[in-house]
């Protein structure tokens, strides 16, 4: 007998060579009905797997994510057994499962199109039901060549060749068809029923420009059917949400071929953006930091000095200035540098917490570039904080406190990672001990949960990342805190301490939007271009009914106006509900309707953007309601629709 230790830490008894599926038979039969692979020491294994020796097991079932990448890369294997059926002659690729889903790579002299993908999808439906095993065998490296090349499946021999010497070669028969596979699968292809195939597209075999161009054909796929449809309602809606497409519907900003990766922001852009930053100042100001700024140019040797140079120097832009080189800046620390350096500092002036606003470039490739979440200039809202190493925690808890309280203003969710030491870092192992220490510590005061992202860090030191979540539970990184101690030491950064000594400081680079540009993607993807109202470019449109109301709705803007509320009047000469429409179309927090009611008795008729009805109020009403909004800045439920 066997002592097989599952998840929960209970230990069960079983005989040696019980397969992983007959142990989740003895844990409950409800177990091993839904179970589809195994966890043996750390390794998936099919459920057919023997265990031979005392083990850690735990059963996989379409509730986690291992367990659902199991049964993606079957859906991609029963992809090829349907093309293959469908289409004589076919050569097969390689089929991996992806996020969401899986692909399979095809050599075809029949060239696919989108109608194809239903035949085909259908084809897998048919052959589903009939619930074919998924047979492992193992077989030696001749063997696996002589079936392929009889098949003449050349891909497949080539796979075979690169394999190492003392790999172990194994085939995965479904019914008639067997691919050349290390798996693990699901039991049988009755479980997979969630699945749709969704787009075409080429890609080089083995990913080189230099082989043959496939085709490949992606599908998406779930544990269940409503899964899947609440997947492929969260595309449909990131496409009416999409930034770019809404940005220049609603004038907020443009990209253009002239400048390819720097985007135009434009008037009413320029609304939402110094709003944000108005916001920012504010509460930095009130937390204590003092705003600074540096030049977007500093000479060549300055990122030698910080180790820019050694790590970003490929996505630098580079100038001459009499015949010196220069560079455009990455990031905004070395200026943060050099103005701690213009004065001696004292242990009684620590912490000294920097924010700076700053523009910085950094190339990307054409290909990477996408609207303003990819870039290649932006504003990073970073701040240095300069400390004495007693004060590291408080400044950490406050940066967390910060963040925290500006992510639940705008109404994102988000978790925490701790990102650990990467390859190509610098300083000593003592110095990032200590800084990851104090970054940890920090999280478990505060009590908060977070996963380890081992050798994510900055090169410089580790960092606390906030991964944003959006309305369709997309996530995004933006806010970090990274502990210093190596800069401090390059730049022989010191104060004096109380025994009149100098001392080394230690630092913080932080930010909480990441990037102004970026933040204002995921806003208005957020909020799908309906702003809140504190937030919104254009907060209320007077719409007189006839040009007889226009002195009343020009002294109604002019309140409005006085009370600093962004205000616009529509005077056109078109009917009322035409001019409605164009509110709810350029999602206008509030339009109001002045008629010859409204001018006898001083009020207005409030139309919410998202609404139908509308309401009379008492034009004093109505800017107290709006004041309220823009001061507790609400997010009105119909602003996330």
């Amino acid at each position: 007998m066997l002592n097989v230790t599952l998840k929960d830490g209970s230990v069960r008894q079983v005989e040696q060579g019980s397969t992983v599926l007959e142990l989740a038979a003895s844990i409950s039969q409800g177990l091993a009905r839904v179970a589809v692979a195994g966890k043996v020491d750390g390794e998936v294994k099919d459920l057919s797997f023997p265990i031979e020796d005392h083990a850690n097991v735990e059963i996989l079932t379409l509730d986690n994510e291992e367990g659902l990448e199991v049964m993606r890369h079957s859906a991609s294997h029963l992809l090829a057994q349907a093309v293959k059926n469908l289409f004589q002659g076919t050569i097969l690729g390689i089929g991996p499962a992806i996020a969401n889903g899986f692909y399979y790579d095809f050599d075809s002299e029949y060239t696919f199109t989108p109608e194809d993908l239903g035949k085909i999808e259908e084809e897998m439906r048919k052959l589903a039901k009939n619930d074919y095993k998924f047979q492992r065998r193992e077989v030696t490296r001749e063997e696996a060549i002589d079936y392929f090349q009889n098949k003449g499946e050349k891909y497949k021999v080539e796979l075979i060749n690169d394999l190492p010497k003392d790999a172990r070669i194994s085939m995965y028969t479904q019914g008639d068809f067997t691919d050349l596979c290390a798996g693990p699968h699901v039991p049988g292809t009755k479980v997979l029923k969630a699945f749709k195939l969704q787009s075409l597209a080429g890609a080089y075999w083995r990913g080189s420009e230099k082989n043959k161009m496939l085709q490949r054909i992606y599908g998406l796929a779930f544990a269940k059917t409503s899964d899947l449809e609440d997947y492929l309602f969260k595309l449909e809606e990131a496409k009416r949400r999409d930034h770019r497409k809404l940005g220049m519907e609603l004038d907020l900003f443009s990209l253009h071929d002239e400048g390819p990766g720097f985007p135009f922001f434009h008037p009413k852009g320029m609304v939402l953006r110094n709003t944000l930053e108005d916001f920012w100042r504010r509460e930095h100001q009130k937390r204590g930091y003092v705003e600074i700024r540096t030049p977007i140019i500093l000479n060549t040797a300055l990122w030698q000095q910080s180790g820019h140079w050694d790590h970003y120097k490929e996505n630098m832009y580079f100038t001459k200035i009499d015949n010196e080189d220069y560079a455009v800046k990455p990031m905004n620390c070395p200026g943060g540098m050099i103005m701690y350096k213009t004065k001696l500092r004292s242990y009684r002036d620590l912490p000294i917490r920097c924010g700076e606003l700053g523009l910085v470039h950094r190339h990307e490739l054409s290909g990477a570039l996408h609207g303003l979440l990819r870039v290649r200039n932006f504003t990073q809202d970073d701040a240095h904080i300069f400390m004495l190493p007693s004060q590291i925690k408080d400044e950490i808890i406050g940066v967390i406190n910060l963040v925290d309280y500006f992510y639940k203003i705008f109404g994102f969710a988000y978790h925490v990672e701790l990102s650990t030491r990467p390859e190509d870092s610098m300083g000593s192992d003592q110095d990032w001990e200590m800084a990851t220490n104090a970054l940890r510590d920090a999280l478990e005061a505060k009590g908060m949960d977070y996963k380890i992202n081992p050798g994510d860090g900055a090169f410089y030191g580790p960092k606390i990342d906030f991964h944003l979540k959006d309305c369709l539970d997309r996530t995004w990184q933006c806010g970090t805190i990274q502990l210093d101690f190596q800069m401090p030491e390059r730049f022989d950064l010191t104060y004096i301490g109380e025994d009149g000594d100098k001392h080394r400081p230690v630092m913080i680079h932080r930010v909480v939007y990441g990037s102004i540009e970026r933040f204002i993607a995921l806003l208005t993807e957020q909020y799908a271009g309906a702003f809140p109202v504190w937030l919104s470019p254009e907060q209320v449109r007077i719409l007189p009914i006839s040009d007889k109301h226009s002195a009343y709705a020009e002294k109604v803007k002019g309140l409005l106006m006085d009370r600093d509320i962004r205000t616009a009047l529509d005077e056109r000469r078109e009917k009322i509900n035409y001019k409605i429409r164009e509110v709810q179309t350029d999602k206008i927090p509030f339009a109001l309707v002045v008629g010859d009611k409204e001018a006898e008795e001083g009020t207005v008729s409030v139309r919410r953007y998202g609404e139908q009805k509308t309401s009379v109020m008492e034009l004093e009403d109505f800017i107290c309601l709006i004041q309220d909004e823009i001061s507790t800045k609400k997010i009105p439920a119909g602003n996330q629709a």
